[in-house]
């Protein structure tokens, strides 16, 4: 029960970070997807952002900072592995399936349904 708490309010937490720029600053929904998967990634190359997934688990890991996360910490792990070729292919083994899950779920509704404007 407690990873469920820890997940939901670490999520939250990152999402009213979120909303708070959004509507306190001039930042625009872009620039803080952005923000939050560079401020992941980088956390996550100074070894910052683990111990949140870890604490957290999918409160973590779904947000857009777990994006950033996955994206080094999957080229950190292939450079380990075949060396500097992992630069290359790291980030997008780590990421493939949501990658792929996004661009068949967009064409699906794009297909599916006329958009309004």
């Amino acid at each position: 029960m407690q990873m469920y708490v820890m997940a939901f309010l670490i999520g939250g937490l990152i999402c009213v970070v979120g909303q708070l720029l959004m509507d306190l600053t001039p930042l625009t929904p872009a620039h803080v997807l952005v923000l939050f998967v560079v401020l992941g990634g980088v956390l996550s190359g100074l070894g910052l952002y683990q111990p949140l997934v870890d604490m957290a688990g999918a409160g973590a890991v779904v947000p857009l900072p777990g994006f950033g996360h996955a994206l080094v910490s999957g080229t950190i792990e292939e450079i380990d592995k075949v060396g500097f070729l992992g630069v290359f292919s790291g980030a997008l083994k780590a990421t493939a399936v949501g990658v792929m899950a996004a661009v068949v779920f967009g064409f699906t509704m794009a297909v599916l349904f006329n958009p309004k404007g």
